[in-house]
Parts: C-alpha cells; structure tokens; sequence
C-alpha cells in the first residue's frame, strides 16, 4: 500500500499536521509513506516508520513546484492521498482514495482543522520521530540527571519576539531555582543571543546554536519544560511531550498555540488587533511584547511543570 502525506511549507505547521500522519501510520500498518514538505521542515519526518520518500517542495516562479511534485508522483498508483495543502495536484493523480483539506474551519485550533481531514471522533496529537543514532548522540552529550530549561528567544518575525531585557530578568530565576539553560537558535541569529551568554554560566549553559532539527528535537526532549516565541521549535516541544510556555503577542493562539493539556500561553495585555495598530502607527518599536512579565513566565513554567 502506498500514501501520499502532503504537508506544510513551514516548520510549525508541518509539526501541527504530525498527529494526522501519526494516524495514518498506526491505521494502514504496512503502508510505504511518501511525505511532500517545504524547504523550511529540514529532516523533522526523516525519521518516520516506513518512509519510502521524501520530496522536498521548493516554491518556484508561476508555481513551477506543483507541476515538479507531479512528474514524480504522476506515475505512481496511490492507494491514499492526504493533502493538506489543497494542490491541484492531489486532484490530478491516481488514487483510490483522495482526501483534501479544502476549507479552512476558523474556530479550530490548527491541530484540530487538520483532524478534520480524517472523519474520525477524536484528535490524534502531533508527535515527532527521532532518529536512534542523533538520540544517543545527543544523550551521551547531556547527562539526563541535569534540570534543564530549554529557551528559544527568537522567532521568524522580530514582533513575535520576547525582548531580551524580559529574558535577561527571566533567566537569573531559573539558574537560582537550579535550572542548568538549554538556548536553541539557528546560526544566523547567534548575535541576538551573546546578552544571555554572559550572564549565564558556562557550567550551566547548553548551547544548540545551528544545529539540524533532528538534532534540536533531541535536545529538546531531555528538558524539563520549554519556554519559546510562536514558533516551529516551540510546536516541537508541546509535540515531543515537553511541558511547554508559548508567548504570544501578535500571533493566533486560539489557532497556533502549543498543543495538549502538558501546555500554556502567556499572552500580552494587549490583543493582536491593539499591537498590530501599534506597527501601523509606524511607533519605532523593535518588539510588541513588553507586557508580558518575565515574573508571569516564571510562574508559568513553574505551574505547567507541577501538573
């Protein structure tokens, strides 16, 4: 048997289609899985049972991409299509069974909008496949007797940004409550990063700083709670089980918040509609998530570990 998983383009909304494929892989047992993603996942499903292919999809000119993704898919006779990108594609191949989602459902959280492709009663959560060989690598690197707090301070969008002074008031009560730091970043954005390198330290700092995402997802995994931006790493987190804080400013969290009971939101006083005014106004303000106190996370993560 044969499926073709078509997911997102970027990272958090490709791990917010996880539990959709999860399902797919414990409902069809010997199934081969054929998974399309955009350039931004990097190797997040290279470690999914019984892959036969992966496809990266690379937005071209004129939508070149889509008719790449059917010269290599057009020959093959699916016996399921799963398509959450709603591709003229998935209508054009041939499959016993096509299933699309075609209509986005507003009050739904993504997680659950993604569900809804199934026709099934419940939400199979998203999850996250490790590879074996970069989980004992990373495990041989962190002792698992280590209290780790694992941080993202960045986001793909400067507004989605916790300010640093906010993380330089934050992390001195983690360490003093024993936490060793784990910070995770790509390597472009190290710079933004030296502040909460001299402060924390050496013995208690875990750089990840432009590592794979398998290798993130690792990392990760060996901490006790994560605290992040919107971001894909923090989807990561809540995926992987890991008590996780979100902040959110100008984001979605009734549709992009981290998924499952283990999560939390610590959200501005301000609503999106009031801070996305802000940056209309023009008002020269690098970030748009100064309400949110450094004190309010603390008791958040606290909180969300306990639970």
């Amino acid at each position: 048997m044969k499926i073709l998983f078509i997911t997102s383009n970027r990272l958090g909304d490709a791990v917010l289609s996880s539990g959709v494929l999860s399902y797919l892989l414990t409902t069809y047992p010997k199934a081969e899985f054929t998974i399309v993603h955009g350039a931004y996942c990097g190797d997040l499903f290279t470690a999914v049972p019984r892959l036969e292919k992966l496809i990266v999809l690379k937005k071209q000119k004129f939508n070149k991409h889509w008719l790449m993704l059917y010269l290599k898919c057009f020959t093959t006779r699916w016996d399921l299509v799963v398509d959450l990108r709603n591709s003229i594609v998935s209508r054009l191949l041939f499959s016993k069974e096509t299933k699309i989602l075609s209509k986005r459902l507003e009050k739904l959280h993504k997680v659950e909008e993604n569900a809804s492709i199934l026709g099934i009663d419940y939400v199979p959560e998203p999850e996250i496949w490790i590879d074996p060989k970069v989980e004992k690598e990373v495990n041989q690197l962190i002792p698992d007797n280590i209290p780790i707090i694992a941080i993202c301070p960045t986001a793909n969008w400067v507004h989605k940004q916790l300010p640093m002074e906010s993380w330089l008031t934050l992390i001195p009560m983690l360490l003093k409550d024993g936490f060793s730091i784990m910070i995770l970043s790509s390597a472009e954005e190290q710079n933004q990063l030296e502040p909460l390198f001299q402060i924390i330290p050496t013995d208690k700092l875990i750089p990840v700083i432009g590592k794979n995402i398998q290798f993130a997802c690792a990392c990760i995994k060996k901490a006790k709670a994560y605290i992040g931006n919107d971001s894909g790493l923090m989807h990561i987190a809540a995926a992987l089980k890991v008590p996780t804080i979100g902040l959110f400013g100008p984001g979605y969290p009734e549709h992009y918040a981290p998924y499952g009971t283990h999560c939390a939101v610590v959200k501005t006083k301000e609503s999106r509609e009031e801070l996305l005014k802000i940056l209309a106004k023009g008002i020269p303000e690098k970030h748009l998530m100064h309400s949110i106190r450094p004190e309010d996370i603390f008791t958040a993560v606290m909180g969300i570990m306990e639970n």
